[in-house]
């Protein structure tokens, strides 16, 4: 078949410098793009990262004091006033303030001799007791009788503080749950070592009297640094009156992200709370968090205990923070790098650009 004449054979020279035109012409973008947009975007990011600072950790302390009374009615004892020295407890560490929630009494007891509470120390004769033995489960030291204990079961008797605490779980609801109303100041001094800059979350504008008024509210008071205890749980995304029960650690963590620049000083704390330990009792063996105190007295001439199993809620006040300030050597070595960068990138674009162009013309020559 004869081809029509309007349609011509194309010229390879042609089609190669076609090509070559379009590979040079988007090298020649790639480089306008290299030298004009990308300094832009560079400029960009080293404004965005803060490049051009230096930057130091913080160092803090921290102190907090707790306020709050509430009247609770428990067993043993009757409608009972629990003021702050009865919720706070003992020291629970550093940077941490404990607040009791609920709580199991056992009161009168005394040195002497007793049935150990079952299950522990089960028996049916004197030859299931060891006179002596005691293990971490023991309330006492077996003297070797098996004694009643109730209408079903025997124990061994042991040598303890008699009557031995006997109830297990916690009261439902929990009996100091009104603790959710109390409030704790926190008090954070921080220190950015490498700039000498010290500042606290207790603003300098503050007075005493907006101390005494403020309470914090994400929203409408973000630095007042007087918490309520049921806000600090339900930021933690969790309920006051569950947590009561078992009690739970919850995470206080102040943030100080400061920029100390004459013209964009910013240094101010931002609050944020969550729950530490497991909260789930199905999925953890010891669920919450409690410990025991007691409180003694002598009654004609003996001495006499009030053991108090308390539950509550531990605190941790956690503190980070980074500060940056404009600093000539840090801005210098961005520069260098970055011209670094973009000169090795031009020379590579410029080198794939002749290679490719050199092979390109050698191969049409080497066509027949």
């Amino acid at each position: 078949l004869a081809m029509p004449q309007h349609e011509k054979e194309v010229c390879p020279s042609c089609l190669l410098c076609l090509w070559l035109c379009c590979f040079r012409l988007l090298g020649l973008l790639g480089l306008v793009f290299m030298l004009g947009l990308e300094p832009v975007l560079a400029s960009f990011m080293m404004l965005w990262n803060k490049e051009y600072q230096e930057h130091d950790l913080v160092t803090s302390s921290v102190t907090t004091k707790v306020k709050g009374v509430a009247l609770a009615s428990i067993p043993e004892m009757g409608l009972v006033v629990w003021d702050v020295v009865d919720h706070s407890g003992l020291a629970q560490g550093k940077n941490s303030f404990f607040v009791a929630t609920n709580v199991i009494v056992t009161k009168n007891q005394k040195q002497g001799k007793c049935p150990e509470v079952a299950p522990w120390g089960l028996c049916k004769t004197d030859k299931d007791c060891q006179k002596g033995f005691s293990d971490q489960q023991s309330h006492g030291v077996q003297t070797g009788p098996c004694v009643k204990f109730d209408v079903l079961k025997k124990t061994c008797e042991v040598s303890a503080w008699c009557p031995v605490e006997n109830r297990k779980s916690p009261p439902r609801p929990a009996l100091l749950a009104s603790a959710e109303n109390f409030t704790v100041l926190v008090k954070n001094n921080i220190r950015f070592p490498a700039f000498n800059y010290i500042r606290r979350n207790i603003l300098p504008e503050m007075t005493d009297k907006d101390l005494k008024g403020c309470l914090y509210n994400r929203y409408t008071n973000p630095f007042c640094p007087v918490f309520r205890l049921g806000d600090i749980v339900h930021e933690a995304k969790e309920r006051f009156s569950d947590m009561a029960v078992e009690g739970g650690v919850i995470g206080i963590q102040i943030d100080w992200n400061c920029d100390l620049n004459r013209f964009f000083h910013s240094c101010l704390p931002k609050y944020s709370f969550r729950r530490l330990d497991e909260k789930e009792s199905n999925r953890t063996l010891y669920p919450g968090l409690n410990f025991r105190f007691a409180r003694y007295s002598t009654i004609n001439g003996v001495e006499h205990r009030t053991l108090f199993k308390v539950y509550g809620i531990r605190f941790d006040v956690m503190v980070f923070g980074k500060a940056g300030k404009f600093s000539i050597i840090q801005l210098i070595i961005y520069i260098g790098s970055t011209l670094s960068y973009y000169a090795l990138v031009i020379i590579v674009i410029f080198r794939l650009w002749k290679v490719r162009s050199s092979s390109s013309v050698m191969h049409s020559f080497s066509k027949p």
